[in-house]
């Protein structure tokens, strides 16, 4: 078993959006070059066998997303996608039958973050017509993702936005049941084969000018999961978004030894001890799920 279920690796530090919930980097932008791109698969391979195209920015931005796709292949990985989906059409050619391409996940409240330019219908028809056809000519798995489906009144307004989007998923899935009502925290909806709908509260990116807890409580950062920025960044989660835990360059450093550095160990140490040794995590409305 290799030590990461998950590998973050962001292709692009830019976005053709402005959602609320996800604060725009202030890292200087760009995409990841093809050469550092392979450079970062060769040593990581004996870490993981699944790389996630997700940090900041949107993935289906890079204009050589198809070239990735086949490099992650040739090199034994499976690629999972998050996207806002507003790109989805344009790239479908790039996407369709790479057999690199494990899950792609719709992130449907981004809708929010690009008002005016296309309406709920248009934006969600085009992302369920390549879904059609990619799961009916592929073993795709698609999870779509809202936030807010089980949190108080103070969410209402988003719960009522999302029940539109939830109305036209449960029409062209010819569902007898309201998505809401099979809701479990935790848990997805499945609503048809190798297809999902999961649900979340939404929560506060980490932060240094957030408050500070305790630092009580657990995360799987460097247990399960790490990333690398465009930059060459390797960073603990996909929530240090702008690389304040920066455990080392990969380009610099080979990540072997970048991720037994002190640094590292000490984030590592701290949360078998159930405590949070850096100032951001402690500042990190993600990591407080786990409880103390």
């Amino acid at each position: 078993m290799k030590r990461f279920k998950k590998f973050y690796i962001e292709t692009t530090s830019i976005c053709n959006l402005s959602c609320v919930f996800c604060p725009p980097t202030q890292r200087a932008k760009g995409f990841v070059t093809v050469e550092d791109f392979t450079s970062t698969l060769d040593q990581i391979k004996p870490f993981t066998d699944y790389i996630y195209f997700h940090v900041k920015g949107e993935p289906l931005l890079h204009p050589k997303i198809d070239v990735l796709l086949d490099i992650a292949h040739e090199k034994g990985f499976k690629v999972n996608i998050t996207t806002n989906g507003t790109l989805i059409t344009k790239n479908k050619a790039k996407l369709l039958g790479k057999p690199a391409l494990r899950q792609i996940n719709f992130s449907l409240h981004s809708f929010d973050g690009h008002p005016g330019s296309k309406d709920k219908a248009a934006y969600l028809a085009e992302i369920l017509a390549f879904v059609k056809e990619a799961t009916e000519t592929s073993d795709l798995i698609v999870s779509y993702r809202l936030w807010n489906l089980d949190m108080d009144n103070e969410v209402n307004k988003q719960r009522e936005k999302n029940r539109e989007l939830l109305s036209m998923i449960e029409e062209a899935y010819g569902l007898d049941y309201k998505i809401e009502e099979k809701f479990k925290p935790g848990t997805g909806v499945k609503i048809a084969e190798r297809i999902y709908l999961n649900q979340d509260p939404e929560f506060k990116w980490p932060d240094l000018k957030e408050p500070e807890d305790d630092g009580k409580g657990f995360c799987y950062a460097l247990r399960n999961q790490a990333g690398v920025l465009i930059d060459g960044t390797v960073i603990p989660c996909c929530l240090d978004g702008e690389g304040i835990l920066n455990l080392g360059n990969i380009h610099e450093k080979p990540f072997e030894d970048i991720i037994e550095g002190e640094r590292a160990t000490r984030i590592y140490d701290g949360f078998s001890r159930r405590e949070a040794v850096e100032e951001l995590c402690r500042k990190c409305g993600y990591r407080q799920r786990f409880g103390t």
